[in-house]
């Protein structure tokens, strides 16, 4: 049995070597860059120096664990994260739904081509030049303030302003990835049996009817799969590079999140150890959630990862 085992593996490396070989660079990269640094993980649980090297640094258990949770900080960044994710979710999760759902129902092919690479471009701007754009259109004398002057609003410099940022980061993430991430929608939507729309309609059912009943069940199992997987991601904070493009001092009770005080403290302050139990405890939260939204997708809906 093992004979024709191993035998059986040979002619498939020997019939698929080429998949195999376009398969290598993708194996070593996630090597490399995924598991090779898992290596770099006990600096949480030491007192690293980078002249003594990880292995020779001093020991100290989980001083760095016990610092962060006693920090002065810890609540403000831990609700910040947790809002900022949550709103993200709220909001931007179903944007691409609705836009996708919204398309399918058009049937003029010009229009909706036209729509739908407007609401593509803005995937390809780069980070830096939307939050560039965030910061000139909501300066006190940008875009914004001078419409708004229009009707007699004193000007506004919304991004020094704490209460505005969650509005501008989530607002920004909707309008940057709405486009980009309907085109799956789109496409489970097109995998749809069209006998089942020609069944509905013999039935009398009206477009909302097929909307409802044919169209949002066909795309539910790709639905909950992002679903499962945004929520894995949900202690990420977001987009880091736009959190720290976009905030300052003054709005650090409202914008600074794990991510960016990992940053500070780890880049800036030179505390490693520090910022990797940080950063190792915000990954395993994110992998718990990661389980338990699985788990209860495939107790409720059927539907899972695994």
């Amino acid at each position: 049995m093992k004979a024709l085992s191993f035998r059986n593996v040979t002619k498939d490396w020997v019939r698929n070597k080429y998949i195999y070989l376009m398969l290598l660079p993708v194996v070593v990269f996630y090597i490399i860059f995924m598991y090779a640094p898992m290596y770099g993980l006990q600096i949480a649980f030491k007192d690293f120096m980078p002249t003594k090297g990880i292995w020779n640094s001093d020991w100290v258990g989980f001083k760095h664990f016990v610092s962060f949770y006693n920090s002065y900080y810890f609540w403000r960044i831990v609700r910040n994260t947790i809002l900022l994710s949550v709103f993200d979710l709220i909001f931007g999760f179903p944007a691409p739904i609705l836009l996708a759902l919204l398309l399918n129902e058009l049937r003029n092919k010009l229009f909706r081509s036209i729509v739908q690479s407007i609401s593509y471009l803005p995937h390809f701007i780069s980070i830096v030049v939307i939050a560039g754009m965030m910061v000139d259109f909501l300066a006190s004398d940008g875009l914004i303030n001078q419409i708004t002057s229009w009707f007699d609003v004193k000007p506004i410099s919304y991004l020094l302003l704490p209460q505005w940022f969650r509005t501008i980061y989530v607002s920004s993430g909707v309008w940057q990835g709405v486009g980009w991430g309907s085109i799956i929608y789109l496409a489970a939507i097109s995998g749809i049996d069209p006998s089942l729309y020609e069944a509905a309609k013999v039935d009398g059912a009206g477009r909302l009817r097929q909307l409802t009943n044919v169209t949002l069940p066909g795309i539910m199992p790709t639905i909950m799969i992002l679903l499962i997987l945004r929520v894995g991601h949900l202690l990420s904070g977001g987009s880091f590079e736009k959190i720290l493009l976009l905030y300052n001092a003054t709005t650090y009770e409202t914008s600074d999140v794990i991510s960016t005080f990992v940053y500070r403290r780890g880049l800036l302050q030179f505390d490693y150890g520090f910022s990797t139990a940080i950063g190792l405890v915000n990954n395993l939260v994110n992998f718990v959630l990661l389980l338990t939204a699985n788990a209860l997708s495939r107790r409720l809906s059927e539907h899972k990862l695994w």
